[in-house]
């Protein structure tokens, strides 16, 4: 936590550039590396820190704090190298054996086709929405797997290397615009059976890796890979706040006898609905992720992932509804390019549509737990 708060003044400067040329500098991923960022979740027998979800949610709130796009991709590498880790022994070893820097990025959804071959798999795809990819040494992509008569047998993800992979620069967007995300492409690459991860029984608890003393890679699988998301979110609502008040206690409230913001019955109001908007997702994102921690003793029921599903969604529109409610207090003004409040605004609002955190989705599934409708809408769950 004290290394990634120390990041805070380079992630600050160098937002604007990563915004700019839509990838965070090699400057400021040689410095996630260096604080240890992405062996947040690494094995200790591979000289990972071996940490839980709730220190990777604290420390990528705290990177969130100076620029979204480097928390998110310290996230997302730190968390899919857990995923890498659900594997068996094997695919660990592959990975994490000869490089405990390894960086994995990665696409659950099934993209890509995986056709029967003798000792494993030909996998053919292309895979979007790849956070870090010009960083990555290995990633876990999504495909579905067809036996010989072209049937689908298995939803999967595979562990494939990077340099067997192609990457087209397709990540045009408003937002989150330093992380990168761009189009994996592969075309016949040869998967060995031990890099294949099955989606539908790792979302019960399934994984094919060897039993040890390691209880973080007993976590749930969805809950984990999706609660995680919120973290980069809270420290840019934080980020948010922090700037309007700052703001408030100098900048006048135009066409009124305010000379400080500050001094408004109604910018205290917004500012104050704002701060308690932020405090509730935060409570119900940590409330989330100890559930989460302490389940690796053994396996959360579905009733409880439902619910875990729901308030990573809730709490990631309390985030965007509070900076919204900020921006109105802060002024036209925060949208100058030399704001960063217009790329907090903008990183935010593009976060939280990742499809992790649709709320509708973890709104319908928890409705459904709690009224009994057995129907399954989501593996990530």
């Amino acid at each position: 936590m004290a290394r990634a708060a120390e990041l805070r003044p380079l992630l600050r400067e160098s937002a604007v550039r990563g915004d700019a040329e839509r990838v965070v500098s090699k400057e400021v991923v040689d410095a996630l590396a260096d604080a240890g960022v992405f062996r947040l979740l690494t094995p200790r027998r591979f000289g990972g820190y071996e940490t839980d979800l709730r220190t990777l949610t604290e420390v990528s709130e705290v990177l969130g704090e100076g620029d979204g796009s480097a928390a998110w991709v310290g996230m997302i590498i730190s968390v899919t190298n857990w995923l890498a880790c659900l594997f068996p022994d094997q695919a660990q070893e592959d990975v994490f054996g000869a490089d405990p820097d390894a960086r994995v990025t990665g696409v659950a959804a099934p993209t890509g086709v995986g056709e029967r071959v003798p000792g494993g798999w030909r996998v053919t795809g292309r895979w979007s929405y790849n956070s870090g990819a010009p960083f990555a040494t290995w990633a876990a992509v999504g495909a579905l797997l067809k036996d010989e008569t072209g049937e689908v047998k298995d939803q999967a993800m595979v562990l494939i290397p990077a340099s067997e992979l192609a990457i087209e620069d397709t990540w045009h967007t408003a937002g989150m615009r330093g992380t990168a995300s761009n189009t994996l492409v592969g075309q016949d690459v040869f998967v060995p059976e031990h890099r294949v991860l099955s989606v539908p029984a790792a979302s019960e608890g399934a994984y094919p890796r060897s039993d040890r003393e390691e209880a973080l890679y007993g976590a749930a699988f969805g809950p984990m890979l999706l609660l995680c998301l919120v973290g980069p979110l809270l420290g840019l609502g934080k980020a948010a706040l922090e700037a309007v008040v700052e703001a408030a206690g100098s900048k006048p409230l135009a066409f009124t006898v305010h000379g400080r913001q500050a001094d408004s019955v109604g910018i205290q109001t917004q500012v104050a609905q704002a701060a308690l908007q932020l405090e509730t997702a935060r409570l119900l994102t940590y409330q989330a992720v100890d559930e989460v921690d302490r389940g690796t003793a053994g396996r959360l029921d579905y009733a409880t992932r439902t619910h875990i599903r729901a308030r990573a969604g809730y709490a990631a529109q309390q985030v965007v509804e509070a900076i919204s409610t900020l921006l109105n207090a802060h002024g036209s003004s925060a949208f100058a390019e030399d704001n960063p409040l217009q790329r907090i605004w903008r990183d935010a609002n593009t976060a939280a549509r990742h499809a992790g955190l649709v709320p509708a989705v973890g709104l319908e599934v928890y409705g459904k737990s709690l009224l009994g409708i057995h129907d399954r809408v989501s593996l990530m769950v």
